[in-house]
């Protein structure tokens, strides 16, 4: 693949890109800051970028403001956050709308070279990649609404597992419950929050994430 690099440490950024060009991808551009990420897209129109959220000038939110803006002028450009943090506001807008070749991960939860690389191609093509804490967080920031309050604990941990983009064989498994009682969850989920039945796992985060912005 063709993918643009925006992260302001000098170190990681370089490692990222030694990386990439190991595994076979094509690295046109390695950025510090927002602007040049999407000076750079204009530029070399890659197939996704991989972006930190806190950049210069203000080291706040530049990053994730320009994948926003990216996501806007070229849609099929993939997005993928690699951040130590999950700034809500823009996470949520990000994720909604359409979170097919979208993800967000966090640096420090990233345990294996593997997992980063497995995340990258599966956004690349199309899917959606999610830390278990960024969809923890997401959901925490409604949880005092309804009627996210209406479902059970398990029914919200189906729901959190959904958002991270697993179908219902592998929510099973991470739950140790049969695939058929997460069916019924899931059911139930779409039924208490009002959201029409979808099929494949990117329609069913955004069904889940586009709740979130409410």
């Amino acid at each position: 693949m063709r993918v643009i690099l925006a992260e302001d440490s000098t170190l990681l950024r370089e490692g990222l890109v030694r990386l990439l060009h190991e595994e076979g991808h094509e690295v046109p551009a390695a950025v510090g800051d927002g602007q040049a990420l999407i000076a750079a897209v204009e530029v070399h129109e890659p197939e996704i970028v991989v972006v930190d959220v806190r950049m210069p000038p203000t080291h706040t939110d530049e990053g994730l403001r320009a994948a926003l803006e990216i996501r806007r002028r070229w849609p099929s450009v993939k997005v993928l956050v690699l951040s130590q943090y999950v700034e809500k506001k823009y996470a949520t807008e990000l994720m909604t709308g359409s979170v097919d070749g979208v993800g967000y991960l966090l640096k420090d939860r990233v345990a294996q070279v593997a997992d980063f690389l497995d995340a990258l191609e599966r956004v690349g093509e199309g899917g959606a990649a999610f830390d278990p804490e960024v969809v923890r967080q997401l959901l925490a920031r409604t949880s005092h609404t309804d009627p996210l309050s209406r479902l059970t604990a398990r029914e919200r941990q189906v729901l959190e597992h959904m958002a991270q983009g697993l179908t219902n064989a592998s929510i099973a498994q991470a739950l140790h419950v049969s695939q058929s009682a997460v069916e019924k969850h899931v059911n139930a989920v779409f039924d208490k929050l009002r959201l029409s039945h979808t099929t494949g796992y990117s329609r069913r985060v955004l069904a889940v994430l586009s709740y979130l912005q409410s």
